[in-house]
């Protein structure tokens, strides 16, 4: 059995939870590698990644490039003297940089490969209307998650999940799995499973302003999929048109309610109460909302102060 010397490569939160799995099975962490700091904000302070902040807090070797193909880097990278690296939500690796430790660099991604690859597997799944899901360990290749698999779990999608609770969910069991493939590697007991490309298979492309955006021609389910799939990051958006004016609002929560009516699509409809959207096959029923410069709050609360005519769209 071979002692694991590892480097741990990630940034945001979803990489510390399994950065603290990590530790706390007493594997020895020799260095952490994460994104450079960034200015953020109205404020532009700077940012520090969530991986920094926990490997601050714990006393580790950090690094930062901005090039993973500095020879400075590559030699403090080096110097570690690591014989395996972690990836969890980072950036893809030069060669010189994954093939360098001895028992070779794996990564954990946030679906069951080979279906979301890419930057975004959690949302794609829910906006896709997945019931399932998981997580899936692979060694890294010279493509974007295509390497040999190693471990995968999968588990349930429920139906009103939203992504940050699914999130959640998966950096746990993504923990799990972390752990049960070190092992494997430690006992040098590894078998791994090629990725078999087909025309079915899924992206999780990056998400942008565009594929954010609802259309409100879609079937309720699609929107719905949609509104959960982005909440509460970066959440779905459009524009409310009223008496000539137009508000870019985003939408983080909603329900469906299957409803035969004679509204035009996209027709706002609201009570003291409730702002339901005119869909085909029903309403998408507004249950959180945030309007420009306000927070974000439940429908109800924003009624107090915001009424609608009878000319309000979402469009």
């Amino acid at each position: 059995m071979e002692k694991l010397r590892i480097v741990f490569m990630g940034t945001p939160e979803f990489a510390v939870g399994i950065l603290d799995t990590i530790i706390n099975n007493n594997y020895e962490v020799v260095g952490v590698v994460t994104a450079a700091d960034k200015p953020a904000g109205r404020g532009q302070k700077i940012k520090y990644s969530a991986v920094k902040e926990f490997a601050i807090k714990h006393n580790l070797n950090l690094l930062q490039p901005t090039n993973l193909k500095d020879e400075t880097f590559l030699f403090e990278l080096q110097s570690l003297n690591a014989n395996l690296q972690v990836v969890v939500a980072f950036r893809m690796l030069p060669e010189v940089v994954w093939k360098m430790p001895k028992l070779g660099t794996f990564n954990l991604h946030a679906s069951l490969l080979p279906n979301y690859r890419g930057a975004a597997p959690i949302n794609w799944a829910i906006i896709n209307g997945e019931t399932k899901t998981g997580v899936t360990t692979f060694f890294i290749d010279d493509k974007i998650d295509t390497g040999a698999m190693i471990l995968s779990k999968e588990v349930e999608i429920e139906p009103n999940e939203n992504a940050g609770l699914l999130h959640n969910k998966l950096m746990l069991l993504g923990s799990e799995v972390v752990i049960e493939t070190l092992s494997l590697i430690e006992k040098q007991n590894i078998e791994t499973t090629k990725q078999h490309d087909n025309s079915e298979i899924k992206t999780a492309y990056k998400l942008n302003r565009e594929n954010c955006k609802i259309d409100w021609q879609k079937p309720a389910s699609e929107i719905h999929n949609l509104i959960r799939g982005l909440s509460p990051y970066p959440s779905a958006w459009c524009l409310f048109t009223d008496n000539g004016e137009e508000w870019n609002v985003k939408i983080y929560e909603a329900m469906i309610i299957s409803e035969k009516h004679d509204y035009a699509i996209g027709k706002i409809i609201s009570t003291k109460k409730e702002i339901k959207v005119a869909v085909k096959d029903g309403f998408i029923q507004i249950l959180t909302i945030q309007y420009p410069g306000k927070k974000k709050m439940q429908a109800f609360e924003l009624l107090n102060g915001v009424s609608f005519s009878d000319k309000a769209y979402a469009q």
